[in-house]
């Protein structure tokens, strides 16, 4: 990924409704989906009896839709029919992960209304994008997911919509109402690009549930909220705050954000003044790694850092602070990308602890609490150096049980897992892929919710002694062997 370039003059377009947060900073530029997505009610391999209810289900809400019967809905078939975005979830997942197939059934595409244009799958120029997606073999669950980083609606296809659509599960997932690099350009106020994708997944939540009732003549027995990074923050925040709406959730190291700290702009500044000294070698190196490992980023994570200091770091903090603190950088847009510390207004010197109340107050919008009010299993990486696991899930499990909710809740830390599994492939001696871990919490969640059986006592996973990516893949068990 090359450098980002200084962002335009911030302009903020007011709009009616909050807006919302993103984090994994892979960003990617997406390819509109092909124009057969546009075929209302087209077949593409689907036979009539297949395809005979699929005109009448209609979206609550929805400003547009395109309901389309598929002979697969697993990225087997969405990716050569046009019904998914290959960029969309490019770097998320190892190279050997399997792709599930035999799916046949309906998928619907949309918008809500929306006043911002970030977002332009299908050409439509229009954010508050959604696919639903409704197996022909249904198990009566359903998924609903926002997404990881600042990537729009399909970014959990490889890692998330497969594997559940492949069990049976309905899926939903949208675009959390704002994406790319300048998301923080949507909403009235500090805060408002975050808050916004809260809104959208519970505005998807309630009309998933009603086209499932539509499509299968009775609601969902059981739905869940999943999601990794910025999608498990929307997993925890929507289980504090709509419980009524989920049976319950798995968090794929979610983000966490707090008033008091820490946040991620505590912990990426020290990185941005320590790493390029560290890197350096010499008579500071040494202090300079001392000052990492106190951020957060664990001894033992060195070979990740140069990557993320490259693609992440800077990126994530740059333009998570302007969405937050706009103030810090006067009339310059998301910062000067990698300035040295020292220089006017640089991320690398931000410090969130002196910032004005008005900071702590925008944070306060997207804060969450541990309170959570149905029950939820947390898996985190221990090798995670975009959202180390000491300044975030480690932390949220403390909010959780501080708050008296840990009858309600598991937290799998997994030995030897980083932030994107793509890592993986390039350090198969090190690292091992988190989705196994994320469908075993996902298997104990719905034995949870449907027989009353207990997960695991959380603890940490050890990594299996495997080295290539083919065995790590294979398993995760969550309790004791």
């Amino acid at each position: 990924m090359d450098p980002p370039r200084p962002l335009p003059t911030r302009a903020r377009t007011a709009r009616s409704l909050r807006s919302a947060l993103a984090l994994t900073a892979v960003l990617v530029t997406l390819a509109a989906v092909p124009a057969a997505a546009e075929q209302s009610g087209g077949t593409h391999g689907g036979d009539a009896r297949h395809c005979a209810s699929s005109a009448r289900l209609k979206v609550p809400g929805a400003e547009r839709q395109v309901n389309s019967c598929l002979a697969e809905l697993t990225t087997a078939g969405t990716v050569s029919s046009g019904h998914t975005d290959p960029a969309d979830w490019a770097g998320l997942t190892p190279a050997g992960l399997t792709t599930p197939r035999g799916v046949p059934g309906i998928q619907i595409d949309g918008y809500f209304p929306d006043t911002s244009a970030t977002n332009t799958n299908h050409g439509w120029k229009h954010d508050a994008q959604f696919v639903i997606r409704l197996p022909d073999r249904w198990n009566g669950g359903l998924v609903v997911a926002g997404t990881p980083g600042v990537r729009e609606q399909y970014a959990n296809d490889r890692a998330i919509g497969d594997w559940v659509l492949s069990q049976g599960y309905a899926f939903a997932s949208t675009d959390k109402g704002n994406t790319g690099a300048a998301f923080h350009r949507d909403g009235a106020e500090p805060g408002d690009a975050i808050a916004e994708w809260n809104d959208r997944v519970t505005q998807l939540t309630r009309a998933a549930r009603t086209v499932v009732a539509q499509r299968y003549h009775r609601p969902p027995a059981r739905t869940l909220a999943t999601g990794m990074s910025n999608g498990g923050y929307l997993v925890r925040w929507q289980l504090e705050n709509h419980p009524e709406l989920y049976d319950g959730g798995v968090d794929w190291e979610g983000t966490l954000w707090r008033t008091k700290g820490p946040n991620l702009l505590d912990f990426l500044p020290p990185a941005l003044r320590a790493y390029p000294l560290y890197a350096a070698g010499g008579e500071g190196a040494g202090r300079a790694h001392r000052e990492m490992v106190a951020a957060g980023f664990p001894a033992g994570s060195e070979f990740l850092w140069p990557y993320h200091h490259q693609v992440y770091w800077d990126l994530t903090q740059r333009i998570y602070r302007e969405e937050l603190d706009p103030g810090y950088d006067g009339a310059t847009e998301a910062g000067t990308p990698f300035c040295a510390p020292g220089t006017p207004a640089c991320d690398a010197d931000y410090a969130y602890a002196t910032r004005p109340r008005e900071v702590r107050a925008a944070v306060r919008k997207i804060a969450l609490t541990g309170r959570i009010g149905k029950p939820l299993i947390t898996v985190h990486g221990t090798l995670d150096v975009q959202l180390p696991i000491s300044r975030d899930s480690d932390v949220y499990a403390k909010m959780v049980r501080g708050a008296g909710r840990d009858d309600l809740f598991r937290y799998y830390r997994v030995e030897g897992g980083t932030h994107v599994d793509s890592l993986v492939d390039t350090f198969p001696d090190k690292l091992r892929p988190l989705v196994p871990c994320h469908r075993s919490a996902f298997t104990a969640m719905a034995a949870w919710i449907d027989r009353g059986e207990q997960p695991p006592p959380s603890r940490t996973v050890p990594r299996p002694d495997a080295a290539q990516p083919a065995a790590l893949l294979a398993r995760c068990p969550l309790a004791r062997q």
